[in-house]
Parts: C-alpha cells; sequence; structure tokens
C-alpha cells in the first residue's frame, strides 16, 4: 500500500503512515482523558491491533533471518566483509548497552504502573541465570520454538540454515547449487510477502494505537505523558554519547579526525534524519563515501548496502530505552540475566529485520518476547507498547540518522585499514 490509493479512503491511506500513528496516539489521549471509562468499548480495537502483531513476529524472524545469513557469500566476504561484520555486529552490540544505561539511568515508565490497564504479560517473569539463557539458544526442536514464539531459539536456527544456504549457493557440484537457489527464492519470496503483510497491519496501526491509548488515558489520566518524555529524551542522548564516544572512540584510535568525519558525512546525516530511511539515503551515503571520506568504491560498494541491511545501531538503542521503559511500567524491571539477552537478541535479530517496514517495532517486540514480556490482548506489556508507537516518528529520525552514520563510521575504518582511503581528503 505504499502507492497513492484512490477511492473512499484516499485521505487515510496517503497521509504518512507515522503522522497518522502519532495523530491516533494523541487523538486517543484527549479522548480517553475526556470521556473517561465511558471509552473502554474501543478496547476490542487494540486487542485486534495486539493479534495482528504477534501473528507476524515468528514468521518475519524466520524468512529474513534465513535470507539475511544466505545473503552474505562465504566466497565473497573475504577481508574487506569479514572486518565490516564484525564490526556492525560489536557496534551494534554497544548500541544496545547505550541503549539499556540510558534506561538504567533515566528509568522511564518507573511508577508509572499499568498493571492496572490488565494482566501483565507473564505475571512473573521467570528469570533463568546466563548459563541457561546461552543453553536455551541453541534449539532441541526448532518447529517447537517456533511454534512456541521462542524468539532466541527461533533467530539461532535461522541464521544457521542461511549460513547453510549459502554455502549451497556457491557449490560447484550443480545439484546442490541448484537446490541452494531454490531454497533462497523461496525464502526471499517468504520475506517479501511478510514485508507486504507488516504494511497491511501497520495500515491498521493508527487505528489500534488510538483504542488502546484511549485506554491507558482512561484508567491513568495525563501523568503517562511525562515518562514518554522521559523515553525520547534518553533515546536522542544514547544517540549522541554513541556517536561521541563509540564512531569518534573508533575513528580516533584509527588515526582519523571524528570532526572532520562529521564534516563529510553531515549531508547523509541529515538526509537520513529527514527520510527515516536508511536505504532510501543509501545514494547520498555513498556519495559522502567517496567524494567528501575519501573511499573507494571497492570498499563502499559491499560495505554501505551490507550496513542499510543488517547494521541498526540507533534502533539498537532505541530497543535498549524501550524495553526498559516498557518493563518499568509494567512493575517489572529486567535483572542483568535479562538485559544481557535484550543485547544479544536485539544484535541477532538486526541481521534480518532491517528490511522490514516499521523494522524497529518489529524489532522490539522480539526482544521483548525474548525476555518474557509477551503481548497479549488487554495487557500492561500491550499498552506500554502502544505508546511507543505512538512516539515512533521522532525516534525513528534519530535512530535512521545513527544507522546511517555507523555505516560511513565503519566503512571508513575498513577503508584506511586496507590503505583504500583517500587521505588528502583528511588534509594529509
Amino acid at each position: 500500500m505504499s502507492e497513492k490509493s484512490g477511492g473512499l479512503f484516499s485521505w487515510y491511506f496517503n497521509t504518512n503512515l507515522l503522522l497518522r500513528i502519532l495523530i491516533g496516539l494523541v487523538l486517543g489521549g484527549i479522548v480517553g482523558l475526556v470521556a473517561g471509562e465511558s471509552i473502554l468499548w474501543v478496547a476490542p480495537f487494540g486487542s485486534l491491533f495486539v493479534r495482528l502483531l504477534k501473528m507476524i513476529v515468528m514468521p518475519v524472524i524466520l524468512t529474513t533471518l534465513v535470507v539475511g545469513a544466505a545473503s552474505i557469500s562465504p566466497a565473497e566476504l573475504g577481508k574487506v566483509g569479514i572486518k565490516i561484520v564484525i564490526y556492525y555486529l560489536v557496534t551494534s552490540a554497544f548500541a544496545v548497552a547505550v541503549g539499556l544505561l540510558m534506561g538504567n539511568v533515566f528509568k522511564p515508565g518507573l511508577g508509572l504502573d499499568l498493571s492496572n490497564i490488565g494482566e501483565a504479560a507473564g505475571k512473573a517473569i521467570q528469570k533463568p541465570s546466563l548459563v541457561d539463557t546461552l543453553l536455551n539458544i541453541i534449539p532441541t526442536n526448532p518447529f517447537s520454538a517456533l511454534s512456541g514464539g521462542a524468539v532466541l531459539p527461533t533467530i539461532f536456527f535461522a541464521i544457521i540454515f542461511g549460513i547453510g544456504i549459502s554455502y549451497l549457493k556457491i557449490s560447484k557440484e550443480e545439484r546442490l547449487k541448484k537446490a541452494g537457489d531454490i531454497l533462497f527464492n523461496v525464502f526471499d519470496g517468504a520475506a517479501e510477502v511478510m514485508y507486504l503483510i507488516v504494511r497491511w497491519v501497520l495500515q491498521y496501526a493508527p487505528i489500534g494505537v488510538f483504542a488502546l491509548i484511549a485506554v491507558v488515558f482512561a484508567k491513568q489520566g495525563p501523568k503517562v505523558v511525562g515518562p514518554l518524555g522521559t523515553v525520547t529524551l534518553a533515546c536522542f542522548l544514547g544517540y549522541i554519547l554513541h556517536t561521541v564516544v563509540v564512531y569518534g572512540g573508533l575513528l580516533t584510535l584509527s588515526g582519523l579526525n571524528f570532526f572532520k568525519f562529521l564534516s563529510g558525512a553531515k549531508e547523509a546525516m541529515i538526509t537520513a534524519f529527514v527520510t527515516r530511511s536508511s536505504s532510501g539515503t543509501l545514494p547520498v551515503t555513498m556519495k559522502c563515501a567517496e567524494e567528501n571520506l575519501g573511499v573507494s568504491k571497492q570498499v563502499y560498494s559491499f560495505t554501505l548496502p551490507l550496513g542499510a541491511t543488517i547494521n541498526m545501531d540507533g534502533t539498537a538503542i532505541y530497543q535498549g530505552v524501550c524495553v526498559l521503559f516498557i518493563a518499568f511500567a509494567v512493575g517489572m524491571p529486567l535483572d542483568l540475566t535479562q538485559q544481557l539477552t535484550v543485547i544479544l537478541t536485539a544484535v541477532l535479530a538486526s541481521i534480518g529485520t532491517a528490511g522490514v517496514p516499521g523494522a524497529g517495532a518489529i524489532m522490539l517486540l522480539m526482544v521483548l518476547q525474548s525476555v518474557g514480556l509477551s503481548m497479549d490482548e488487554g495487557s500492561a506489556v500491550a499498552a506500554a507498547y502502544a505508546m511507543i508507537l505512538g512516539i515512533d516518528a521522532i525516534l525513528d529520525m534519530g535512530r535512521t540518522c545513527i544507522n546511517v552514520t555507523g555505516d560511513l563510521t565503519g566503512t571508513t575504518i575498513v577503508a584506511k585499514t586496507e590503505k583504500l582511503l583517500n587521505m588528502s581528503k583528511w588534509g594529509k
């Protein structure tokens, strides 16, 4: 439904989706405050949205991660590929940690107490040890993990299965190569179908958010506004901290001037902030890499498209802050083991879900589920998630900017290590 639609509801479908969701949040808040508990009859419309979201989570994980892992050919990876993949995964882990740090410092949602919205999903979250958490990543039955909504085991299996397909695709035996291509095309087609279904579900999001938020405000009153402001502040401070400390630190260690980098990357950063699309910004990002930063085409032609697919540092920071907001809001703060699980899930999920429309919101569902905060109809978790979705447009601008900045940072550093960086662009 990305194309302009005509007909009776053209005014709805032709309006920016994130703007509609934000309007749904605001209207839901106003109606909830004004109408009070007389508006609770809209709750089933919110429950419908929650059911639709739960329906798409596991198929999205399986199809996108298989395709993401299978797309990275072992034969073509080489030194540049290995370096950039390690960089993307390590900086993503740092990014989630930064988000969790911001969440623990600001404690957004603390004292909100949404538990009277409905029974908090999971009631008492089971808290397995770190060893058990790591062992449980490996599924004894992948099909059971998939049907049971076990996120980490499904992610693990999907990545391993995708890597297996990538090896089949480069096999010298024609039969195996053909089988690998067929499997890849099947999962690629299935992933495209899921992207389409996600778009359809998100078209309903403004209505679902309106219903969920109306119920929250009817029961809680205006005190929910402050925590959303805290979430926004925590996210943007996290974006700035990650850029200065992680990217600035890595560039400095590589002998590159951080301020010269920002000057060269600013066009891509601003474009990403405005468009909220890493893929849409890619031509500008490539132009900045070559013309402003002096990166060789043989590096950026591989690293930047890959980064737009698997590198989501801004989204990872958002995950860290928002999962803690929801945990605090429903009265179930996460312990250290669960926060480590958040880091692991967000990093692994980023391999495939960057291509999904509304990737940040979909990834947040996966992360919540991995620590036992399941989205059930009428639950406190669903209400808190709707609050986050309502301000997603604001958070998305910052996180997309950081995603693109991270791609350019990694590309520049790898080019420097491979002696494929034109140092005259850096005044050297």
